[in-house]
């Protein structure tokens, strides 16, 4: 498990939205509170949020980008790209990171172990929160008419009183279809 951040994927109707937390920790102090750990990749046609190392997470957003523009923005055929190389390469398999990532489409959890993976819910997290988000998401997706912006961002202030790792200084990407 990521220690320092909680990143969750949801989606309600015409809108998908990630938010992620801005605590950045080393060990057992925190050393940032305001980092933005969600990026809009793709033109602002796919979002990505990550947990774990930093630097690491950054080196495979680049990647991913790169893939993005290589398939033509086609989420699924990127994602397998850098999850392959990101598992075969020497230098890659070292990273230590795991990558929500999301279009109007499909949202995927990447992984260093090979992981393409496509949740059944409309609702993804991951890292030291990931559980405290994901159950306040889906008990918002079962009982209130609230968009997937404002289930996001709530969840993820509920996984802040709760997580040690996670604050409540929130980065938000949206992306709204017709």
């Amino acid at each position: 498990m990521f220690k320092g951040t909680t990143i969750i994927c949801v989606r309600r109707g015409n809108e998908v939205a990630i938010a992620g937390d801005g605590q950045v920790t080393l060990e057992h102090q925190i050393i940032k509170s305001g980092a933005k750990k969600v990026r809009r990749l793709a033109g602002g046609d796919v979002l990505a949020g990550f947990a774990g190392s930093t630097a690491d997470a950054m080196t495979l957003l680049e990647r991913f980008e790169k893939y993005l523009q290589s398939h033509s923005g086609n989420l699924m055929r990127a994602a397998v790209a850098l999850v392959k190389e990101w598992r075969t390469d020497r230098a890659l398999r070292r990273l230590e990171a795991m990558m929500l990532v999301a279009d109007l489409h499909q949202t995927l959890l990447l992984s260093g172990a090979g992981d393409v993976l496509e949740p059944d819910s409309e609702v993804a997290s991951i890292g030291s929160g990931a559980g405290y988000a994901l159950a306040a998401a889906k008990a918002y997706l079962e009982t209130s008419d609230m968009s997937a912006s404002e289930i996001a961002k709530k969840s993820l202030q509920i996984a802040s009183e709760i997580c040690i790792y996670t604050n409540d200084v929130i980065t938000l990407e949206v992306i709204r279809g017709e």
